[in-house]
């Protein structure tokens, strides 16, 4: 079909394989490791790139295929290329761009094992890594050196929600001949298409939001039909980060509904964030959807809403934000989102535990900060629970207060 100009069309028809066989409506299953040839000649020709057609499961596969077509037209690029993480998706792209001697420069909070992956591995591979605070275009600039070659960044970042200006930064990239990489996961291509700003290579981790049910790990990347090709022929199939068909189309039918599923976490987030806003056990709320946050102005040009993920500071210290976490009932504690279930984390302990504790401090994640990815539930049933564990919080700290005073006096 010619796809649509329109997001919830193509995230049910684009790519989709005509079964000629079966007539099928489902997407077929290639659940195969190899593909036969017809002769001699004809592997030949598909290895050699002079035919068109599957050789291996590493290197295709018609289910991947559909998967990869329908997430490069839902972000407005040439191609897209799926693996078996979201982390394997980020590291094959950033190592088919970069060799050792080369410099990257990458915003200074980042999902925990890409600031691994960057701080740690990186450097045993000779790839040299300055993190910076992306907000300021001076700072930016002044990391660029001679040997950089990429820039990496989320936005909103994971976990403090703090959200970049993609104008600037694509702008930068390009006049720096920068290719520029964009974590979109926690956006999605319904609330934002960073390459419609000017950035080359978008990547998800489709667990998440594009997958929506929770029981599949995979990641996607999505750029030029040259740089997805570069990818596919050196780390992807090198190093392996394969998505099986079986995940491929279990993504797939998530995307069906995206459009829908968005939507509700959206407006359940924005609820739970002006009720935390108005809570006096709560210091400081992270949310673009909060006319508070700085990110705010960006929403209706950059991002159409702010998200379906609230990030949180406690009054309180470390005891506190583990006593709250511990009361919940129905959010559960769990570190991933985009599922249907309300998720709920403590980045210094969990996700961010690969940062230093200096490294938190100059990212912004204090021992308070909670992250929650809110789901599908009524909203009044998310806040109902979130209540419910303050006032539980409350109590215990105040028992712990009244307690420690007996102990002094006896």
């Amino acid at each position: 079909m010619t796809y649509s100009k329109h997001l919830e069309t193509n995230t049910i028809h684009a790519g989709k394989m005509h079964d000629a066989q079966h007539g099928a409506l489902s997407t077929p299953i290639y659940q195969t490791s190899t593909f036969v040839f017809d002769n001699v000649q004809q592997g030949s020709n598909r290895f050699l790139g002079e035919e068109q057609g599957y050789i291996y499961g590493r290197l295709g596969n018609p289910t991947v295929r559909e998967l990869e077509i329908k997430m490069a037209t839902l972000e407005g690029t040439e191609d897209a290329a799926a693996f078996g993480s979201g982390m394997g998706a980020i590291s094959s792209v950033l190592l088919a761009n970069l060799n050792k001697g080369d410099h990257i420069i990458a915003s200074s909070a980042l999902y925990g094992c890409s600031f691994a992956l960057l701080n740690h591995k990186f450097a045993d591979l000779g790839i040299e890594v300055t993190f910076v605070d992306m907000s300021f275009e001076s700072e930016v600039r002044a990391a660029i050196q001679e040997n950089t070659k990429v820039m990496f960044l989320e936005t909103p970042v994971n976990p403090n929600l703090v959200v970049f200006d993609l104008v600037m930064l694509a702008s930068i990239a390009k006049e720096n001949q920068l290719v520029s990489v964009i974590d979109n996961t926690f956006m999605s291509p319904v609330l934002q298409n960073p390459v419609k700003f000017g950035f080359d290579i978008v990547v998800h981790s489709a667990t998440k939001y594009l997958n929506g049910h929770g029981d599949v790990v995979a990641g996607i990347a999505c750029g030029s039909a040259d740089q997805i090709q570069n990818i596919k022929l050196t780390t992807l199939k090198d190093m392996g980060a394969v998505i099986s068909p079986n995940d491929a189309w279990l993504i797939i039918r998530g995307l069906k509904t995206l459009h829908l599923r968005v939507e509700r976490h959206c407006q359940n987030a924005q609820k739970v964030a002006e009720f935390l806003e108005g809570n006096s056990a709560v210091k400081e709320v992270y949310y673009p959807g909060l006319a508070s946050h700085s990110g705010n102005k960006f929403i209706g040009n950059q991002m159409k809403a702010g998200g379906g993920v609230i990030a949180f500071e406690l009054n309180g210290e470390f005891a506190q934000a583990i006593e709250f976490m511990n009361a919940l009932k129905m959010c559960v504690i769990a570190v991933s989102l985009g599922d249907a279930e309300t998720l709920i984390q403590h980045p210094a302990s969990m996700t961010h535990s690969p940062y230093t504790d200096e490294e938190r401090r100059e990212a912004g994640i204090t021992d308070t900060l909670v992250r929650i990815a809110v789901g599908l539930e009524h909203v009044d049933d998310i806040i109902a629970d979130l209540q419910q564990a303050f006032d539980q919080t409350s109590k215990e700290s105040a028992n712990k207060v009244v307690k420690e005073v007996l102990e002094r006096v006896q």
